[in-house]
């Protein structure tokens, strides 16, 4: 419960002192590029009312399935990788050749693909998050030690038993720190995606805004799509906190502020 206040306070004092330097700015500079910070959030709530929400909607649909079937398919890749290392011979090297790959280079390409809709911009957002899921699923099983299992399959664990009590928990702090990161990286990736045949998307509403030189309503997209990301990293921070109740027992204990 204390834990939790204090986590609501900190946000809310960053959100103050992002509010603060951001009219610092504004006064400095003296140019409607910058608008009224204050001005800025009325104008937000009223376009939530008109069809800003709609946009954000359309946007974290996009999100959430993109994450959804990264984690499905680089979480199971990562585990047999991991887990098998036979396979990982063979594969390990053309991960590492794609992995630092710019994959939004290839967004012309899942647009002939996949059409001008939504399927293209789930599969570029999908595989962003999809390699780094699978690299760090991959990397966290091969970083446990034999011993572990030994030990567990000499207490006659199942292959079953051995996935839910040894890699799973092993493995699930840092792939949602992962996706932490994918996800940031995602989000950044949609707001391009989204400013090509399209008419929905927070993306498309920021870049709309900006053609119509309405910087106000420009800032108002920038605030939703920022709220947007919040809001995925806060369904992350509850998964975190109801599958890996042990890793923050830890960092709480590790952790001085």
């Amino acid at each position: 419960m204390i834990k939790s206040i204090l986590l609501n306070y900190k946000t809310v004092y960053a959100t103050i002192f992002v509010i603060l330097c951001w009219y610092l700015f504004h006064v400095i500079i003296q140019s409607n590029i910058i608008p009224n910070p204050f001005e800025t959030i009325l104008v937000f709530f009223q376009l939530l009312q008109d069809d800003l929400l709609l946009h954000v909607g359309v946007s974290f649909l996009r999100i959430a399935v993109s994450v959804l079937v990264a984690v499905i398919l680089g979480g199971s890749l990562g585990l047999f990788l991991g887990l098998h290392e036979k396979y990982d011979l063979y594969f390990g090297p053309v991960i590492y050749l794609l992995y630092p790959l710019p994959k939004i280079a290839f967004l012309p390409v899942f647009m002939i693909l996949f059409g001008l809709g939504n399927t293209s911009k789930i599969a570029l957002i999908t595989i962003i998050i999809l390699f780094q899921i699978l690299v760090t699923t991959r990397d966290s099983v091969k970083g446990l030690s034999k011993e572990l299992f030994y030990s567990i399959s000499s207490l006659g664990a199942n292959k079953r038993q051995v996935y839910q009590h040894l890699v799973l928990p092993a493995v699930m702090p840092k792939l949602l720190t992962a996706l932490r990161i994918s996800v940031g990286t995602s989000i950044s990736v949609l707001f391009f995606a989204e400013n090509y045949a399209t008419t929905y998307g927070i993306g498309y509403f920021i870049m709309d805004s900006w053609i119509r030189v309405d910087y106000v309503e420009m800032f108002a997209g920038i605030i939703a799509i920022s709220l947007l990301g919040l809001l995925v990293f806060k369904a992350i921070d509850l998964l975190e906190a109801k599958l890996c109740k042990w890793a923050l027992l830890e960092k709480g204990e590790n952790t001085n502020f």
